[in-house]
């Protein structure tokens, strides 16, 4: 079955919508001479499962879906949601969507055109995947293994959260598009004692599979291993330096600096109001020549994979800075048209009661022409961040606080004692 008639099938056939109905929805919008009409069907199924120290403390399941009806005129939008996709809510929603947007140009509907994305992911539903039991089976496979590594280890938190996305984007520029998006996530968090006191260790891993990739072989018990190894690594760490100083970053989820302190300031909407430190700047150097920044939504699998961005537009490559060069911001219809540039397939949506906004996919770092070795061997003293935690940004100026959750002091060029306490400060 093709993806389409999947997302039909689940999104429009209970209620017997038909594409014609959606036609004629798109039709009332136009009515009043807008620049563009939008209808973005949605139904997210959730569910998650939480065990403290061998207990099933909670479990959700939780199913919201409805219809977004967007009109634009210029620069203004109008924006109604329905919570059941049914035609009556539907045609009222689409009503007063176009009554805030009245009296823009004079465009027409435009004919379907095929969508040419490709599938980034299995289209399944991963809740279903696995009984309740053999759920809660694989919470207390990592809540055992985490205990039976080491004897300090005296708290466990392990979480299992699994997601269904099936949306389908209708517009009047000739957009129809499905996708079905599945993702899961499966973190354990656990506290180390001695008489040294208490720390606590965190690690998780996910992405749009199915529930089944989980379960598979050496998956849980490297990530319960990766827990207690920085809970018990920050038990034997000093109290961190103060004072300025190099810091060399550990790959994964140190990422979140990249993203929070760059990837948030080139975004298309925060550019096109001048409120980001990159506003204005493309073709000018706002890095080393040795970074080269990539949003990409196509990679397989990926948490924030993306076949078609929340108004059907494909994923893509995307490079924001190249050898130090601002080349581009992330965009979705409303900002390219408005700033004349094209959409990136950056339309992200929190869900169908909410407007699109440009917001990241899979945002990185290229990797450069020096080895990770030869980087740190270049440090007399710094700090080795493995691993980060919360943090914030000011997009407008770039500067941002974070916390680093495992640290290490580099001491010419080698890294050597774990430090706690590191709190990096500085400049995007």
């Amino acid at each position: 079955m093709e993806l389409l008639d999947q997302a039909q099938s689940i999104l429009w056939s209970p209620e017997d919508i038909q594409l014609k109905n959606v036609e004629d929805l798109l039709g009332k919008l136009m009515s009043n001479q807008i620049d563009f009409g939008e209808l973005f069907f949605q139904s997210l199924t959730s569910e998650s499962w939480t065990l403290e120290n061998g207990i099933v403390k909670s479990g959700s399941f939780g199913l919201n879906k409805g219809v977004g009806i967007r009109a634009v005129s210029g620069e203004k939008t109008g924006f109604a949601y329905a919570d059941d996709i049914v035609l009556p809510a539907m045609t009222s929603a689409a009503l007063a969507a176009r009554s805030i947007a009245r009296q823009g140009g004079s465009q027409q509907i435009q004919a379907w055109h095929a969508d040419k994305s490709r599938q980034r992911y299995i289209a399944v539903n991963p809740i279903a995947g696995l009984g309740e039991q053999d759920k809660i089976g694989l919470l207390i496979k990592a809540d055992k293994l985490a205990r039976q590594l080491d004897s300090r280890i005296k708290e466990v938190t392990v979480r299992l959260s699994s997601n269904f996305d099936v949306c389908i984007v209708a517009a009047t520029d000739g957009t129809l598009a499905a996708d079905i998006r599945p993702l899961i996530r499966f973190d354990v968090q656990v506290i180390a004692e001695d008489n040294q006191g208490r720390q606590s260790g965190h690690s998780g891993s996910g992405g749009r599979f199915d529930i089944s990739w989980m379960a598979a072989e050496g998956r849980i018990e490297g990530i319960s291993e990766k827990a207690v190894k920085q809970a018990l690594t920050n038990l034997e760490a000093v109290a961190a330096p103060a004072g300025a100083m190099p810091v060399v970053l550990g790959p994964g989820w140190c990422g979140v600096l990249l993203h929070e302190a760059v990837g948030h300031g080139l975004e298309g909407d925060a550019n096109r109001k001048g409120s980001s430190t990159y506003s204005g700047r493309i073709g000018e150097k706002v890095a080393s020549s040795l970074c080269t920044i990539v949003d990409d939504g196509s990679i397989e699998d990926r948490r924030g994979s993306l076949s078609i961005d929340d108004e059907g537009t494909p994923s893509g490559e995307n490079v924001l800075i190249e050898n130090g060069i601002l080349k581009g911001y992330m965009q979705d219809k409303l900002n390219a048209k408005l700033m004349g540039v094209a959409t990136t397939g950056n339309g992200r949506r929190q869900s169908y009661s909410h407007l699109p906004l440009p917001r990241m996919t899979n945002t990185f770092m290229r990797p450069g022409e020096y080895d990770p070795e030869e980087i740190i061997a270049s440090v007399d003293k710094g700090v080795y961040a493995a691993n980060f935690g919360g943090g914030q940004v000011d997009t407008a100026s770039g500067r941002f606080v974070f916390a680093a959750t495992e640290a290490y002091l580099i001491e010419k060029g080698k890294i050597t004692r774990p430090i706690k306490g590191a709190t990096l400060i500085g400049n995007g």
